[in-house]
């Protein structure tokens, strides 16, 4: 059955005493030597763009990446992934969600975790540029939710190219982890995001002018608060929990058509139990769903490992391999 039963995860260095320390410490210590992307900017339908950063290894198969909310392709988690699998003789594709590759996007919408849109041109450009045999998709966090959503919205309708898909730490139930974001322990999380978000609405509204209330930054007590100003009308829900809904991939996944894994740590801080939907892997014949008891938030550094690899690209590899 999809429901992997035992974790491939050996554990992290002893001195990761928790789900924190195993999410923290790798963002803050792990050295990924320079990458030489190949910018290109796709310009979308309405208007806006997304960049696009390539490693090309003259390859058919290709291997997209999509980063975690207010990410980029710069971030550690998605430079060793694309350096693992260019290394690998694969090409590699890292895109930028609107506003994220560092110049703030056209249009008065950002980027969320329910918008497969722009994940979809992304696709279809790549297929456009270059008739690839084969595609897999890995997606960390946010990225990861995107793909699972796409994968089961579309269906039977997707790219044939496309072969696989792999969620790290996604919040496939995103009211919960945003429940989980709420508790004390978790402040560090919460003001990291906050303020990166508030900078780009300040933004916004600078572009917008009318447009957008900063005023009711006052209000905001709770996470959901923010996603009911601010989240919620900017990218076009009606409100917060029109937004979660259409957010949370597991409401999706019983339309995947080819092999998709979830990967979630139980000890990730900011998800819940219900991020993993076990109950929904049982009797799906394509949706795996592993939880390692360690790990953390896209961490998983290797206990006693001396490369620069995390379990991350082993477990993507092994996956894409299995399933090729």
């Amino acid at each position: 059955m999809p429901l992997v039963p035992h974790s491939s995860y050996p554990g992290p260095p002893r001195y990761q005493l928790n789900g924190h320390f195993q999410t923290i410490l790798p963002a803050m210590t792990r050295k990924i030597q320079a990458l030489h992307y190949q910018r290109e900017r796709l310009e979308l339908p309405d208007g806006d763009f997304v960049d696009l950063d390539w490693l090309e290894a003259n390859s058919q198969d290709l291997v997209i990446l999509s980063h975690g909310l207010e990410g980029s392709t710069d971030r550690v988690y998605m430079k060793a992934a694309a350096h693992f699998f260019h290394q690998k003789g694969m090409d590699v594709l890292g895109w930028n969600c609107r506003s994220c590759s560092g110049e703030m996007n056209r249009n008065l919408r950002l980027y969320n975790h329910g918008e497969i849109g722009d994940f979809g041109q992304v696709i279809t450009y790549a297929l456009q540029r270059k008739s690839y045999q084969k595609i897999h998709l890995i997606g960390y966090s946010m990225g990861g939710s995107i793909l699972l959503k796409y994968l089961g919205v579309h269906g039977k309708n997707i790219p044939e190219a496309i072969k696989t898909g792999i969620a790290f730490s996604s919040p496939c139930d995103l009211q919960g982890s945003i429940q989980t974001l709420e508790k004390r322990s978790n402040w560090f999380y919460r003001r990291k995001f906050f303020n990166s978000l508030r900078k780009k609405i300040t933004a916004k509204a600078e572009q917008f002018p009318g447009k957008i209330d900063l005023s009711k930054f006052d209000q905001i007590k709770t996470w959901r608060d923010f996603d009911e100003f601010y989240s919620a009308p900017i990218n076009g829900y009606r409100n917060a929990e029109d937004f979660y809904f259409q957010a949370s991939a597991q409401n999706f996944v019983e339309g995947i058509t080819v092999p998709a894994l979830l990967c979630n740590a139980m000890n990730d801080p900011i998800l819940t139990p219900s991020c993993s939907p076990k109950h929904l892997a049982k009797h799906h014949p394509y949706f795996y769903v592993e939880t390692p008891r360690k790990g953390g938030h896209v961490g998983f550094a290797i206990r006693n490992y001396p490369g620069p690899d995390y379990w991350l690209e082993h477990r993507a590899l092994e996956f894409i391999e299995a399933h090729n």
